[in-house]
């Protein structure tokens, strides 16, 4: 598809004095654009969620979520895999993001690194990507030919692929087994997919992890009961946590936390009175469902 004739890349018609604005109305004029974006997404939630049960089920078979792309896209898809780990407490492993260019990229623009449709291929074969994975590529145009040869090569090897694009009937769209098209229109400034777009794609990237790893179970009714403890922000959150769901005090909290490990191990403990051994057995034959877990247990005791 010929660049311009790309939706993202079309001159906004309310926009076109934006640069005559007094900064108030500038700036009201880019959240009126942007109020635009919920409104795209949710034309695509159908498509969303068949590739958050696609992702689900790959998971908890063993295998991966890659997010791949080049500029805006590649770093929001690399800060969303990120942030996994500490609010969900998953292996860094579970849920890569791959951006053109590498790690330098993060930063730094890194010239043609988004034109190299082998090193697509390449950096998806370095990843062993096959057929236990889900790999989603990211693009607003939807023809950026490094994850474009990303997503081929990941297709070829049997994993499944989905795609986040801001046009279309893109070759991207056509390649993935689970497209998700957001249409939010032309930028605010011609061609600043950072803008519109790249708000559209956190916004279902966001989706994405989080309704998978609560359908996983990592989230206990609205709270992260998975969450890794590795500083002390996160350990205050996590006796929160343990303190809202069971009514304890924060000594109580604390010990049970330290005893048991984890705050979900430490929230059965303290609703249940059950041993260690009998969590962790009923835990992980519930799959880490907390609520699953504790109804096996109180069924086991009746």
């Amino acid at each position: 598809m010929d660049l311009s004739k790309l939706i993202t890349e079309q001159r906004n018609p309310n926009t076109l004095t934006i640069d005559e604005l007094a900064t108030p109305d500038l700036v009201a004029l880019i959240n009126a654009e942007d109020g635009r974006v919920a409104a795209a997404v949710e034309m695509a939630l159908y498509e969303i969620a068949a590739l958050v049960e696609a992702t689900v089920a790959a998971l908890a078979a063993g295998g991966r979520l890659i997010y791949v792309g080049a500029g805006t896209s590649g770093r929001l898809g690399v800060l969303d895999a990120s942030e996994c780990p500490p609010t969900f407490g998953t292996d860094p492993r579970q849920v890569v993001g791959v951006i053109a260019g590498g790690e330098r990229a993060l930063r730094h623009p890194v010239e043609g690194a988004e034109d190299d449709a082998q090193q697509g291929e390449k950096d998806m074969r370095a990843l062993g990507v096959g057929a236990d994975d889900v790999v989603v590529g990211i693009a607003a145009s939807g023809r950026t030919p490094y994850t474009l040869g990303a997503i081929r090569y990941a297709r070829n090897g049997d994993a499944k692929v989905g795609c986040i694009v801001n046009n279309p009937g893109s070759e991207m769209e056509q390649v993935a087994h689970y497209p998700i098209v957001v249409l939010c229109g032309p930028e605010v400034v011609t061609g600043s997919t950072r803008m519109k777009a790249g708000t559209a794609q956190k916004m279902v990237l966001n989706m994405i992890t989080t309704a998978t790893m609560i359908r996983l179970g990592k989230v206990y009714e609205n709270l992260m009961i998975d969450v890794e403890i590795s500083n002390h922000k996160l350990r205050t959150r996590a006796l929160g946590i343990i303190r809202e769901i069971t009514g304890s005090d924060e000594e109580q909290a604390a010990r049970a936390l330290n005893e048991h490990g984890s705050v979900k191990a430490a929230v059965f403990a303290l609703l249940t009175g059950a041993d260690q051994a009998t969590i962790q057995t009923l835990l992980a034959a519930n799959d880490g469902h907390l609520k699953r877990a504790m109804q096996a247990f109180e069924e086991r005791e009746a």
